[in-house]
């Protein structure tokens, strides 16, 4: 694993003044440029920039502080936020994070983030993010009615791991109106994963995702009503991902280079193989607690 900001894993000693504003580059992986200074991050401002700040002073007011504090900009209009230590995984998901405790830490981080969140309004004018392209026809909605705004965009390098457990969520961009079940479902998508065998890493590929399945929902809690959302929202987003993705691809060059290294592929194959493990994952959702 790498460290959840993406530099070393523990924060550096304290800095001369010297010192005090020397930039490390995290990311800057053609999505997004990001720079560590002393204990904090900066990031280019986006249309959404003024939203998410909200959001995030909500959550933290809230109770859920396992999220980077929103501090305004910098006097290069830089977006600020506060500095999460700890590591992130890489993918394909190493051992280490491959336990079934690690399922059920998961969901309940996203469980707190949840309950914290339901009661944030956000403003008229309000901005979120989006991957690029336009929602191409054939995409079937998740929901009817959203129930909150969630991060919605829970792969590996936006989840932050100390002592060997998720403790904290990192890069919100993608955060945006949802229901309870649509951003639980993209969370297993990542983290069970919800895949093919073949696409997973070496760790994962013999794992029995109904059993992964099942320990993040009980992690979080979840109740008869919401289990009996999760399988048909699951494919329902294995169907939409397969056109988004396109429309994506299209629209931008950093998702052509994905679409064009095999994405296409693996969506199809995650597809098919969750037609045929569906009836599992439900049984095993839905069983009574042993």
């Amino acid at each position: 694993m790498i460290d959840g900001s993406r530099e070393s894993p523990s924060p550096p000693p304290a800095p001369s003044s010297v010192e005090a504003e020397a930039e490390v580059e995290l990311v800057h992986d053609g999505v997004t440029h990001v720079v560590r200074v002393d204990g904090t991050v900066r990031r280019p401002v986006r249309p959404f920039t003024a939203t998410i700040q909200d959001y995030l002073a909500h959550l933290h007011a809230r109770g859920f502080t396992d999220a980077p504090v929103p501090l305004g900009t910098d006097g290069q209009g830089r977006e600020v936020l506060s500095f999460v230590p700890g590591d992130v995984p890489v993918e394909p998901l190493p051992a280490d994070v491959a336990g079934l405790e690690v399922l059920a830490a998961l969901g309940g981080l996203i469980r707190r983030l949840h309950d914290a969140a339901e009661s944030w309004e956000p403003d008229a004018g309000a901005v979120f993010g989006s991957i690029p392209g336009v929602v191409p026809d054939g995409v079937v909605p998740m929901f009817d009615t959203p129930e909150l705004v969630s991060h919605q965009d829970y792969c590996p390098g936006n989840v932050v791991f100390r002592g060997g457990l998720p403790v904290a969520l990192i890069d919100f961009d993608l955060a945006r109106p949802t229901t309870r079940g649509a951003d639980v479902v993209n969370a297993l998508g990542w983290w069970v994963p919800l895949r093919d065998p073949v696409d997973r890493g070496e760790a994962l590929a013999g794992a029995d995702a109904a059993v992964r399945v099942r320990a993040f929902a009980d992690g979080y809690g979840m109740d008869g009503g919401l289990r009996e959302q999760v399988v048909p929202l699951a494919r329902r987003r294995a169907a939409n991902l397969r056109l988004t993705m396109r429309a994506a691809a299209e629209a931008d060059p950093v998702f052509r280079r994905w679409w064009d290294d095999g994405l296409a592929e693996r969506l199809d194959r995650a597809e098919v193989w969750l037609s045929g493990e569906a009836a599992r994952i439900e049984r095993a959702l839905l069983a009574p607690a042993a």
